[in-house]
């Protein structure tokens, strides 16, 4: 099996387990909070997105500690980034 079969697998496996915490009591908890953990501010639960610290496309699983809620403008700036690459991209950012 090649390693674009075996990311591939890992990333289907990954998707459902997101699915089922999506439906768990511990999510509903989490968006209750209605906190982006990214930026900090306040939304509806519902408008609080699903999002993987470390991206499932970058070996991330699809557990409590990898899952946090996330405003649609935070995780869209996020994409696919990891923690130390956001830092990086800042850091570059604020030199200009």
């Amino acid at each position: 099996m090649t390693y674009i079969d075996n990311k591939k697998q890992h990333i289907n496996r990954e998707k459902v387990k997101a699915r089922e915490l999506r439906k768990s009591q511990w999510w509903k908890n989490e968006i209750a909070k209605g906190i982006c953990y990214y930026c900090g501010k306040e939304f509806k639960p519902k408008e609080l997105t699903m999002d993987h610290v470390i991206p499932v496309s970058k070996g991330g699983k699809s557990i409590k500690g990898n899952i946090v809620p996330s405003c649609k403008e935070c995780n869209n700036k996020k994409m696919y980034m990891t923690p130390v690459d956001m830092v990086i991209k800042i850091m570059k950012e604020e030199k200009k």
